[in-house]
């Protein structure tokens, strides 16, 4: 059974559940390293970690609860879906929020990437029932985290005020997607599905 989880419910690190996947693009080390420097500063410096949690990432599903019947039809999903994909430049532009808790290098939207997230999209519904209880008019806003979730409304004020201004440049090719598990303290790579394999 399929369950999407709701980012807004309230539960201790340690109780989400094993079953929990998303889906994402991995960074390079290179630009992985440019924003764990953020992350980790943000940590030290504002008291927000969670970002931490996850190697750092675009998103392209949210996460959402999979029964193990359902791995392997996963996995063959996301192999088809990466198979049917060229590889994808990426570039990460400046800094953004979703206020009041969220502080993220904005990712620059082109058609290539918007076409992998809505195909991947469009074959999870299709397959799995996911992200059918999300609004239609929902748009994908393609961002690597730098601050989230246990980010204080206080604290998203000063950070927002700190970088709102800084320029941040990196770009790079991505020749593949990921499915993340939760491990019941923080998110780790499961598989990983090259694309146009």
């Amino acid at each position: 059974m399929i369950q999407t989880y709701k980012s807004n419910e309230k539960s201790a690190l340690t109780s989400v559940p094993a079953d929990l996947y998303f889906i994402a693009l991995l960074l390079p080390p290179s630009a992985a390293r440019q924003v764990e420097r953020y992350q980790v500063w943000a940590r030290d410096t504002f008291d927000s970690q969670a970002a931490l949690r996850s190697p750092p990432h675009v998103t392209l599903q949210s996460p959402f609860k999979l029964g193990d019947d359902d791995n392997k039809v996963l996995k063959s999903v996301l192999t088809v879906c990466a198979g049917q994909t060229p590889a994808i430049d990426v570039t990460l532009s400046g800094f953004g929020a979703f206020p009041p808790r969220v502080v993220y290098i904005d990712v620059v939207r082109t058609p290539e990437l918007m076409t992998v997230q809505s195909a991947l999209s469009r074959h999870l519904k299709v397959t799995f029932g996911i992200g059918c209880d999300l609004p239609v008019d929902r748009p994908f806003r393609p961002h690597v985290s730098v601050a989230f979730r246990d980010l204080k409304r206080s604290q998203f004020r000063k950070l927002w005020a700190e970088v709102r201004d800084k320029s941040f440049a990196e770009q790079f090719q991505v020749t593949g997607m990921a499915l993340l598990r939760h491990d019941g303290r923080r998110w780790r790579v499961g598989s990983e599905y090259r694309f146009g394999a």
